[in-house]
């Protein structure tokens, strides 16, 4: 009787097992079956579009060098500022773009790890392959990525990215390492372009003054200001707008906290503000990290205790 139950459990046991490795066999040929799909497909299209210089990595991925660049390649160690584009490789539905008016910074020995608020997510996603072909890059350099989805966005996807998509990527470096070198070039050649005359600041800040004041009151940290102003990105759009603004030196960015002192109540300024003095890496709202800053500010009043 006890050798019967025995008999019974071992075989309901075996059953089990052979049940889960069933489940087990078919979800990973599953797995493997969209990994060979997916190479399949970039293979297909490097060869359809006759892609040259494409470097296949054994992980699954691929790269072209678009563009060399100058100077030496990237080190893990290097600062590198870039734009990057994701679009669907066989629709060419562009996903996810980095603002023009802005950059993405990071060293490059993190840059395995992807994250943009776009995707509506504060998951970051990652991907090597990003890190591999900027090491092939120098400054100034460019490249494409062809990913398959299980070394992207995988069977989630994200924020507008579908399941198991494969993707796109391009990235673009630029030619300097530091962030305010890039900026005094972007505020340098907006200038120009704009035909405007303005002075630097010794902080970096560029000022225009279009109406000179006419108080008499010195601006510190601890004056209380009445201004009306406006911020706008490098591109025109307007982020931010105030008519009657009161406020201290103390409580807003150091990029005005560097140049409204110059002038008395009744001044009226615009004035090119550098990320890092304005809402550097990070951001604030609506304005993306490592973005330059176009103020006009008129100041209505000035009070001192």
């Amino acid at each position: 009787m006890h050798n019967k139950n025995l008999m019974r459990k071992i075989t309901t046991y075996i059953l089990a097992l052979l049940s889960v490795l069933v489940i087990f066999s078919s979800c990973k040929k599953e797995y493997e079956s969209i990994e060979s799909i997916d190479d399949a497909k970039i293979k297909d299209y490097i060869a359809k579009n006759n892609l040259q210089n494409v470097v296949s990595d054994p992980s699954g991925f691929h790269y072209q060098v678009t563009e060399e660049g100058t100077g030496d390649l990237f080190q893990n160690t290097d600062l590198v500022l870039y734009h990057v584009t994701v679009k669907s490789l066989e629709k060419g539905t562009e996903y996810l773009q980095s603002p023009n008016y802005a950059n993405l910074s990071n060293y490059v020995g993190y840059l395995n790890s992807f994250f943009n608020s776009s995707l509506s997510t504060s998951t970051s996603y990652n991907i090597p392959a990003i890190r591999t072909a900027v090491l092939a890059l120098k400054p100034g350099g460019a490249a494409r990525i062809l990913l398959p989805s299980y070394l992207a966005f995988g069977k989630n996807g994200a924020g507008p990215i579908p399941s198991n998509e494969i993707i796109d990527l391009y990235i673009n470096t630029s030619v300097y390492k530091k962030q305010d070198e890039l900026d005094d070039n972007i505020i340098q050649a907006f200038l120009t372009a704009n035909n405007i005359t303005a002075t630097k600041h010794s902080s970096g800040v560029y000022y225009q003054v279009l109406t000179q004041g006419t108080g008499t009151d010195i601006i510190d940290e601890y004056s209380d200001l009445v201004v009306k102003y406006s911020g706008r990105f490098l591109n025109g759009t307007q982020f931010d707008s105030g008519d009657s603004f009161s406020t201290t030196l103390q409580t807003v960015i150091s990029g005005w906290g560097e140049v409204i002192p110059l002038f008395t109540q009744g001044a009226k300024i615009r004035i090119f503000i550098p990320s890092a003095l304005g809402y550097g890496t990070s951001g604030y709202g609506s304005v993306p990290g490592n973005t330059v800053l176009d103020f006009t500010i008129d100041i209505t009043s000035v009070t001192n205790d």
